[in-house]
Protein backbone atom coordinates (compact mmCIF):
# COMPACT_ATOMS: atom_id res chain seq x y z
CA UNK A 1 0.00 0.00 0.00
CA UNK A 2 1.15 3.56 -0.97
CA UNK A 3 -0.39 6.28 1.47
CA UNK A 4 0.59 10.04 0.54
CA UNK A 5 0.35 12.83 3.82
CA UNK A 6 -2.54 14.84 4.78
CA UNK A 7 -4.01 17.06 2.31
CA UNK A 8 -3.27 20.87 2.33
CA UNK A 9 -6.77 21.89 2.93
CA UNK A 10 -7.28 20.92 6.32
CA UNK A 11 -8.79 17.78 8.36
CA UNK A 12 -10.24 15.38 5.84
CA UNK A 13 -13.18 13.52 5.69
CA UNK A 14 -12.10 10.46 3.82
CA UNK A 15 -8.70 8.51 3.00
CA UNK A 16 -7.53 7.05 -0.14
CA UNK A 17 -6.07 3.68 -0.38
CA UNK A 18 -3.90 2.53 -3.63
CA UNK A 19 -2.68 -0.73 -3.57
CA UNK A 20 0.19 -0.69 -6.01
CA UNK A 21 0.16 -4.88 -6.30
CA UNK A 22 -2.97 -4.98 -7.75
CA UNK A 23 -2.39 -2.00 -10.29
CA UNK A 24 -2.70 -2.96 -13.68
CA UNK A 25 -1.54 0.47 -15.60
CA UNK A 26 -4.58 1.13 -17.49
CA UNK A 27 -4.38 5.05 -15.98
CA UNK A 28 -8.19 5.58 -15.69
CA UNK A 29 -7.45 7.29 -12.26
CA UNK A 30 -5.21 9.50 -13.94
CA UNK A 31 -7.55 10.30 -16.61
CA UNK A 32 -10.09 11.20 -13.89
CA UNK A 33 -8.33 13.22 -10.82
CA UNK A 34 -5.18 14.13 -12.37
CA UNK A 35 -4.59 15.65 -8.87
CA UNK A 36 -5.38 12.96 -6.96
CA UNK A 37 -3.30 10.20 -9.21
CA UNK A 38 -0.56 9.64 -11.22
CA UNK A 39 1.56 7.23 -12.67
CA UNK A 40 5.12 6.10 -12.32
CA UNK A 41 7.53 5.16 -15.49
CA UNK A 42 6.13 1.97 -15.56
CA UNK A 43 2.46 3.10 -15.59
CA UNK A 44 1.72 1.76 -11.65
CA UNK A 45 -0.59 4.60 -10.01
CA UNK A 46 1.31 6.78 -7.68
CA UNK A 47 -1.30 8.65 -5.22
CA UNK A 48 -0.78 12.22 -4.86
CA UNK A 49 -3.08 13.05 -2.38
CA UNK A 50 -4.58 10.75 0.20
CA UNK A 51 -6.77 12.95 2.35
CA UNK A 52 -7.86 15.66 -0.01
CA UNK A 53 -10.88 18.36 0.44
CA UNK A 54 -14.43 17.19 0.18
CA UNK A 55 -14.50 19.23 -3.31
CA UNK A 56 -12.29 15.65 -4.50
CA UNK A 57 -14.88 13.52 -2.72
CA UNK A 58 -17.01 12.36 -6.06
CA UNK A 59 -13.68 12.29 -8.75
CA UNK A 60 -12.00 9.73 -5.96
CA UNK A 61 -14.73 7.69 -5.70
CA UNK A 62 -15.21 7.39 -9.66
CA UNK A 63 -11.47 7.18 -9.73
CA UNK A 64 -11.86 4.00 -7.44
CA UNK A 65 -15.11 3.05 -9.57
CA UNK A 66 -13.53 3.30 -12.54
CA UNK A 67 -10.44 1.24 -11.98
CA UNK A 68 -10.25 -2.08 -13.72
CA UNK A 69 -7.78 -3.99 -11.01
CA UNK A 70 -10.07 -2.37 -8.12
CA UNK A 71 -6.29 -0.65 -6.60
CA UNK A 72 -7.96 2.00 -5.19
CA UNK A 73 -10.12 2.45 -2.03
CA UNK A 74 -11.56 4.97 -0.14
CA UNK A 75 -12.53 5.31 3.31
CA UNK A 76 -15.05 7.78 4.97
CA UNK A 77 -13.24 9.21 8.55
Amino acid sequence: MNDAGPGPRGIAKFRIHVDTNKCVGAGQCVLTAPDLFDQDEDGIVVLVDAAPGDDRHSAALKAARLCPAQAIRVDDL
